[in-house]
């Protein structure tokens, strides 16, 4: 295995050069804490993610979970780290003092786990699911399921999942079949079937909670009749003890990868007895689950930026040490071999996993500082962030989970044979991150989402507020003789951006929803790359002013790295807009008009 999986320097930069971290402890919120504190945060963070998780990860991989006798059983190591999680207060990282949480920014919270995914994805979402699904009945249930699910919950001792998908309604929720009948009590009889439940069951906590979509008997058709119910594995009994609650686990799913975490099928109600209690008011499910949806959804394009940066060191650390051949000029064959990373063709390899990285993270941190602004600022002021987050969201969970599958492939690229083999840990990464182009919301979805309801939202309010972020870092850029030239680019690209927005939407309105929908995830992908711009002319402002600043000589190195990496994705990568834009600008509805038996 790699000695590095993340660059400290990278997080230090992002989270105090950039984002100025600092800057919302201003904040009544969030004034108990420091930068001081920060650091110590993140140091222990990546002590943990060294010492606890790293070490497991090919074992987990390669000794995955089974089911036998009704049980899944998993990796022993992960009753131990739900302890340390909950001890250490991660699961609660972001709760409110109140809460017995820590209060943490998003920003930094993030970065966290940033750190224990690109240590062990698997082992991490454990308690990332348990975080999100607390934060659910923190969010919408009453003070008795609180106290009775939640402290358990963020200690570690009991495990939380997010129960959605169904045999017959897999991305579509609408057609969801799990049935509510109400109890002769506080709950309702749960009656259903859940499948590819993460987390869903496992023998290292005391109890599983699933935060479940069912439809109460008689509840309007559709969405509108969904609702949101805890249906733990184990209720308590009068006497106080846990008792089991009539769900079984009927399946466990063997996976390609991903595969320290179970992936359950779960029966329900069964017997007739299993009980689930209502969060909120009826009806309301949907909504409320897509607080955690939308969280999961931001937390599923950092495990992919985690991932392709841990498979990014892999492979610079290989290819640092790996001589072969020699350069092109040199034509005698008595000379040594040279490492590899001395060739040109490895530098634009290393060059892509590193901008597809360093530029997704300081996306998904962009949208973190979006969400602690939304917590902490009036309601006059914060409505700006939280359409850009809203509309950022769909790109920061689809940039990374399908780019860091091809960052993750040039990475085993760089090792020619070796990476195909298990030798090394590139091909568990590249098993593992194919998972993220398609749970919580498939791209296909995230590009609708985009298209069809971000971007129309509040009559295009939100992508106005989004080019005018834009348009603010293009001028700040232009300060910098430098870096006019990116500016220039990236001021072009939002021009091309906006001119394709208007052509989709005069589709819309002459062709109807299916023609203007009919590309949507090439939308997404187009929108995406200028993103990634954006964020690395953001990077690029803050270390070309450091680089004025006359920086001691490391930071030089890592200033002019950074730069260099800024070129090669306006050079390399922004281009390819051009290519998607020439498509997009087409009326023919080529995919909507070709008929299933033409196939």
């Amino acid at each position: 295995m790699a000695t590095k999986f993340f660059s400290e320097r990278n997080i230090e930069f992002l989270l105090h050069e950039v984002f100025d971290a600092e800057s919302l402890t201003q904040h009544e919120y969030y004034q108990e804490h420091n930068r001081k504190m920060f650091d110590m945060v993140i140091k222990e963070a990546s002590k943990l993610a060294r010492d606890l998780l790293y070490p497991i990860f090919e074992e987990m991989d390669r000794n995955q979970p089974e089911l036998v006798e009704g049980q899944i059983k998993v990796h022993p190591a992960v009753k131990t780290i739900l302890h340390e999680f909950g001890r250490g207060g991660w699961i609660a990282s972001r709760a409110a003092f109140e809460k017995d949480g820590e209060q943490l920014p998003h920003l930094v919270a993030d970065i966290c786990d940033f750190i224990f995914q690109a240590a062990n994805y698997s082992a991490a979402t454990y308690a990332g699911l348990t975080s999100g699904a607390s934060h659910l009945i923190e969010s919408f249930a009453d003070t008795q399921l609180y106290d009775t699910y939640v402290p358990k919950m963020r200690a570690g001792k009991w495990q939380g999942t997010m129960a959605l998908t169904e045999p017959e309604a897999g991305s579509s929720l609408t057609d969801i079949a799990t049935l509510a009948k109400p109890g002769d009590q506080d709950y309702y009889l749960i009656k259903g079937q859940k499948i590819f439940i993460s987390a869903g069951d496992h023998d290292c906590t005391d109890n599983i909670v699933h935060l479940m979509l069912a439809k109460i008997i008689g509840a309007p058709a559709g969405a509108k009749g969904i609702s949101l119910f805890i249906v733990p594995k184990k209720r308590m009994a009068e006497n106080g003890k846990l008792v089991d609650n009539d769900v079984v686990t009927s399946g466990i799913y063997h996976k390609l990868g991903y595969r320290g975490c179970p992936i359950a099928q779960l029966s329900l109600g069964d017997k007739n007895d299993c009980r689930g209690w209502l969060v909120g008011k009826p009806h309301n499910g949907l909504k409320y689950m897509f607080q955690m949806m939308n969280e999961a959804r931001v937390g599923v394009g950092l495990g992919a930026t985690a991932m392709a940066t841990a498979a990014y060191y892999t492979a610079l650390e290989y290819t640092k040490t790996r001589c072969q051949g020699r350069k092109i000029s040199q034509k005698d064959p008595a000379q040594p071999q040279i490492p590899i990373i001395e060739h040109a063709d490895v530098k634009r390899m290393l060059l892509f996993q590193r901008a597809v990285a360093e530029g997704s993270l300081s996306l998904i941190l962009q949208c973190s500082k979006y969400v602690d602004l939304v917590k902490i600022l009036p309601d006059e002021k914060k409505e700006k962030y939280y359409l850009l987050l809203e509309l950022l969201t769909p790109i920061a969970k689809s940039y990374p989970s399908e780019m860091g599958i091809q960052a993750i492939s040039q990475g085993l690229q760089c090792l020619g044979g070796s990476g195909y083999c298990d030798d090394y840990a590139l091909e568990q990464y590249y098993r593992d991150c194919r998972i993220h182009p398609i749970h919580e919301g498939t791209t296909a979805i995230q590009g609708m989402d985009l298209l069809g309801r971000k971007v129309v939202m509040q009559n295009g309010k939100a992508i106005k507020l989004y080019a005018g972020e834009l348009q603010k870092c293009i001028e700040a850029a232009k300060k910098c003789p430098e870096l006019e030239k990116s500016a220039n680019q990236l001021s072009e690209a939002l021009t091309t951006l906006q001119k394709v927005t208007h052509h989709l939407f005069e589709i819309a309105q002459t062709k109807g929803p299916e023609y203007f929908l009919a590309d949507a995830t090439l939308y997404l992908e187009f929108f995406g790359i200028i993103a990634i711009a954006w964020q690395w002319l953001v990077q690029g402002i803050t270390a070309q002013k450091a680089l004025n600043g006359n920086e001691k000589n490391v930071d030089r190195i890592f200033y002019k790295g950074k730069l260099f990496t800024l070129k090669y994705f306006y050079g390399y990568e922004l281009p390819k807009i051009l290519g998607l834009a020439k498509r997009l600008m087409e009326s023919d509805g080529l995919t909507v008009e070709m008929t299933t038996e033409l196939f």
